[in-house]
């Protein structure tokens, strides 16, 4: 019961966090595209995915160790997490000289990435910023795994997205006084820093042995535990970035800077969707570490059964979703201008569709430690994406981009990390997974596809025909899911479990 309230406590704080940082998000956005334009919409873009691609110097470090810590957690062990913790600054500190160095060496070949490259001043100047707010958000966040592997991630969300809060008013109120990019950029640069120091003073806190100086050093099979683990992750990282942070980049090379500004609004969508799913599972993942120790394979499997169940909802409700709803929210958000064709909207939601179902697999890997049995998968997705991206944007443009990143996914690392999950890590067959898998993804084209043809009949006033169709959105989808998997046993344990959260709410607001 102890793990089960963490994670709801945790679950909980994250996604109210998570939703005011979405629509603190949203509210600078326009002010930035009123005030700054597309240009920048698509430097912004543009750098972020280049700093993400730098961000590989971390290389799994983190997931590694934050994996061991689970351990030493569970059975409080203070000195193993006084010497992990030791290893992690060390690491991290490392890491951020590194991303500094290599991001200031890139700087004379930043034209190299931009197909059209726009007449802006200071362009030097506002990457140089860009590398510096990843660089310094390296110096003090390895204490922030510490909390989230003991599952306190509850603190975390309120630090984080307190700071994230504060940052986008104060930049709001500068765009509208000053019309200054730099200024912006200076202010991120500032919170993030403050947001780092202010966690790491809490972990302090909560955990007084970090600031002891007797440190003993890890044993040597410690030490190659974590470095077979990181090994594995490296590559997976790798993979991770290239498939999901190098479309910005490529568009710009082969398309032009303007569609990465349009795709950004997108992305700012989906992003925020996934971000706010994946509390889900960075609250989950720490409790499932905690779960593989102590409990058999039938209980894994249960376990899996019900995290998959809700991921699927999750990807059926907010892909169906987008796929009505997505061109109207970008019109009233941004203009029409700013609007995709149908064609790319579609590939972009179907790639959002892959990315949520292959969270909960991904989340039971690390929770098992399954971290190098799968290692060179991801090299054939890396591959494959790259070539297959920049082949297709030639003859089918921004289309051609999501596309590579679809067919590269799907040809070979859907089927592999999939298989090594079920076969080392839940120890069962995986035939009823991808038989179960591809009948949901039926489903979700089906109603999708349906319900996208009889909204197109709405029409008038934008704002009316949208919130018509999110009615129906609503509505609609979730009754069809009822229907269908009304007696299935995970279907079940979610309104079970729905009754007695919400019995308990009652019974404490009759005390009060």
């Amino acid at each position: 019961m102890s793990r089960t309230n963490n994670m709801i406590r945790n679950i909980s704080f994250s996604f109210l966090g998570q939703g005011l940082g979405i629509l603190a998000s949203f509210i600078v956005r326009l002010v930035f595209i009123r005030i700054l334009g597309s240009t920048y919409l698509g430097l912004d873009g543009l750098f972020s995915n280049i700093l993400t691609v730098l961000s590989l110097t971390e290389l799994g470090v983190g997931t590694a160790i934050t994996y061991s810590l689970y351990k030493p957690l569970a059975t409080k062990d203070t000195e193993k997490l006084k010497s992990l913790m030791a290893v992690f600054k060390k690491v991290y500190t490392i890491i951020g000289i590194i991303i500094f160095g290599l991001g200031f060496l890139l700087t004379p070949f930043l034209s190299f990435f931009i197909n059209d490259m726009p007449d802006i001043w200071g362009l030097e100047l506002i990457y140089a910023l860009y590398v510096t707010n990843t660089a310094v958000s390296y110096f003090f966040s390895y204490k922030r795994n510490l909390i989230l592997a003991d599952q306190n991630r509850h603190i975390e969300t309120i630090y984080r997205y307190g700071f994230y809060i504060g940052m986008n008013i104060i930049q709001i109120i500068y765009l509208l006084i000053s019309h200054d990019y730099f200024g912006y950029l200076i202010i991120q640069v500032i919170m993030t820093i403050l947001s780092n120091w202010a966690l790491s003073r809490k972990a302090d806190i909560m955990y007084p042995f970090l600031k002891e100086k007797k440190i003993k050093k890890l044993s040597k099979k410690e030490k190659k535990e974590i470095v077979q683990n990181t090994k594995g992750l490296m590559i997976q990282k790798v993979g991770n970035v290239v498939v999901n942070s190098t479309d910005n980049i490529i568009i710009s090379k082969f398309v032009n800077l303007a569609s990465v500004g349009l795709y950004s609004n997108y992305r700012l969508v989906t992003y925020a969707l996934s971000i706010v799913i994946n509390q889900l599972y960075t609250n989950l993942t720490p409790g499932i570490g905690n779960f593989f120790i102590d409990q058999d394979e039938s209980r894994r499997i249960e376990l899996f059964k019900k995290s998959n169940f809700i991921t699927f909802w999750l990807s059926y409700f907010c892909s169906i979703c987008l796929i009505v709803l997505f061109n109207d929210f970008i019109y009233m958000f941004a203009g029409k201008e700013y609007i995709f064709s149908l064609s790319v909207v579609f590939i972009i939601v179907f790639n959002f569709y892959f990315t949520v179902m292959r969270k909960v697999v991904i989340s039971f890997r690390e929770a098992a430690g399954l971290f190098y049995k799968d290692r060179y998968r991801t090299v054939f997705e890396v591959v494959s994406n790259l070539i297959i991206s920049i082949i297709l944007a030639k003859y089918l443009g921004v289309f051609g981009v999501f596309l590579g990143t679809a067919i590269s996914y799907f040809s070979l690392s859907f089927w592999i990390e999939v298989y090594v999950l079920f076969k080392d890590g839940l120890k069962s067959k995986v035939s009823k997974y991808y038989l179960d898998y591809f009948s949901k993804m039926i489903l979700t084209l089906i109603v999708g596809f349906v319900l996208y043809y009889l909204c197109s009949f709405i029409t008038g006033n934008i704002l009316l025909s949208f919130i018509l169709k999110c009615f129906i959105c609503l509505i609609v989808p979730n009754i069809v899911f009822i229907l269908i998997y009304r007696n299935s046993p995970e279907f079940n344990y979610f309104k079970n479990l729905s009754i007695d959260i919400i019995s308990k709410v009652k019974r404490k607001l009759i005390r009060k």
